[in-house]
């Protein structure tokens, strides 16, 4: 069982920036891909990044083309944290966001655990 506890959100003004924290539980959080998702009010939850092993001490990143450039995802092993620093924010970014981990080899449509979500909000 992994348990996620998101943090960071926040009002912000538009062009400003906020790093979100996803603390997670359990010995093996090294071993999971780490991502983070968003919902907008009436809309459906989507994509926003995910991070995981490459190799070695490598990361691969990913990101939706909606926040590519303006987002970065890195993660903390000894800290079993993962973060999402959001620059240059828009209005169309707020959201709750929610952190999730999913096993290498697992289905990417599936993801095992997700966190209580933490509020974002944009103004313009």
């Amino acid at each position: 069982q992994v348990q996620l506890v998101e943090s960071g959100g926040g009002l912000v003004q538009a062009g400003g920036s906020l790093r979100l924290s996803c603390a997670a539980s359990g010995r093996t959080f090294s071993n999971y891909i780490m991502g983070w998702f968003r919902q907008a009010p009436g809309k459906e939850r989507e994509f926003v990044s995910f991070i995981t092993k490459n190799g070695g001490s490598t990361y691969y990143t990913y990101y939706a083309d909606s926040v590519k450039g303006r987002v970065a995802i890195s993660r903390d092993n000894a800290k079993n944290t993962v973060y999402l620093q959001m620059n240059r924010l828009k209005p169309e970014d707020t959201a709750v966001y929610y952190c999730a981990a999913r096993t290498p080899g697992s289905d990417p449509t599936n993801w095992d655990y997700w966190g209580q979500g933490t509020q974002v909000t944009v103004s313009s």
